[in-house]
């Protein structure tokens, strides 16, 4: 599939849930959240046939995402499914990552269980290595749970394990070296991303907002010049650089600053309750769930697909004094 801006689409995120154990100022931002009813929700089979079709257009990743992914349940056994379908070669997971040391059966972790189930790569969010700030920032003292969570897949041994730290001035501009420490202790890629305008208005300010360019500085200021590795791609938009002398590489993802940054974008995002979305940082969003139970035939969704990567804009509009529609527990991270 391509758009008409020469996007070429291979990447599906799946959100399968707006349900989450925290309460992330960033994403969801109040403790009170109305919850999407069951009947509201896409059925495991249902997703399952979306992520088909996507696979027969060329689609040839998914990633898992949430709300909290882990939370629904008989979740491994659905991403069990995944890469039975033909023409997926890459399965991923983003999580929290509180219930990934969590044991469900005697001797067996999440973890465990999620890359017996086929999955690859994680994705695991950790903006601070302070308790009590953590607290802060997710509304829930489960950072003790996260850190085990990380040890747990580490023993597994996924494919690649990455740490996501959203950058927050007034709350984790201190931790930059602490959490680059903390990924090269454990072999692991950390990326620091800039805030986006995905929850509320209110979220974003000049005063919390904190640029990859100011982050790169303070971070070289310590380690010397990065060393870019321009050939380094995972399957999102993350420019990666290498650690001078000791070969940790670290990415960084802006979105807000970086003005090139949709310019290789390859995803549509696939809602919990049945909205595909050609961008992030767009209103735009096709209920695809009427359609498949109003008893569409694989060709028909075919063509719904198709029809919306050809809406899919040329850039986010997060720089356009953009206010969000939905907040990103009900988007999917």
């Amino acid at each position: 599939m391509q758009d008409r801006y020469g996007h070429r689409i291979s990447y599906l995120r799946v959100s399968i849930t707006d349900r989450c154990n925290e309460r992330c100022t960033y994403c969801m931002p109040q403790e009170l959240q109305e919850w999407l009813p069951r009947e509201e929700i896409l059925t495991f089979e249902e997703t399952l046939r979306i992520v088909g079709i996507a696979a027969e257009l060329g689609v040839s990743k998914v990633r898992v995402t949430g709300g909290e992914p882990l939370t629904r349940r008989d979740v491994v056994h659905f991403i069990s499914q995944i890469p039975k379908i033909p023409g997926i070669r890459s399965l991923g997971l983003s999580t929290n990552g509180t219930l990934l040391a969590r044991q469900i059966t005697a001797g067996k972790t999440m973890a465990m269980a999620l890359r017996e189930a086929g999955v690859q790569s994680l994705n695991i969010s950790l903006d601070t290595l302070h308790r009590h700030v953590y607290s802060q920032i997710t509304g829930r003292d489960f950072h003790a749970q996260v850190l085990d969570g990380i040890d747990a897949a580490i023993t597994v041994g996924f494919d690649q394990i990455k740490l996501n730290a959203v950058l927050m001035r007034g709350r984790n501009e201190d931790q930059l070296i602490p959490l680059t420490e903390f990924a090269a202790s454990r072999n692991l890629i950390v990326r620091f991303i800039e805030m986006m305008p995905v929850s509320t208005t209110e979220v974003l300010s000049e005063d919390n907002f904190m640029s990859i360019l100011e982050a790169k500085r303070l971070i070289e200021s310590v380690y010397g010049s990065l060393i870019p590795e321009t050939e380094f791609r995972t399957s999102g938009p993350a420019s990666y650089y290498q650690i001078p002398g000791r070969g940790q590489r670290i990415g960084f993802i802006g979105a807000m600053t970086n003005l090139h940054f949709c310019e290789s974008c390859n995803k549509l995002r696939l809602t919990c309750d049945g909205k595909l979305r050609p961008c992030l940082g767009s209103y735009l969003e096709f209920d695809i769930m009427k359609p498949l139970r109003g008893g569409a035939t694989d060709e028909e969704l075919k063509q719904f697909v198709l029809d919306v990567v050809d809406r899919k804009p040329e850039q986010h509009d997060f720089r356009n004094n953009y206010k969000p529609g939905r907040k990103m527990v009900a988007i999917g991270g």
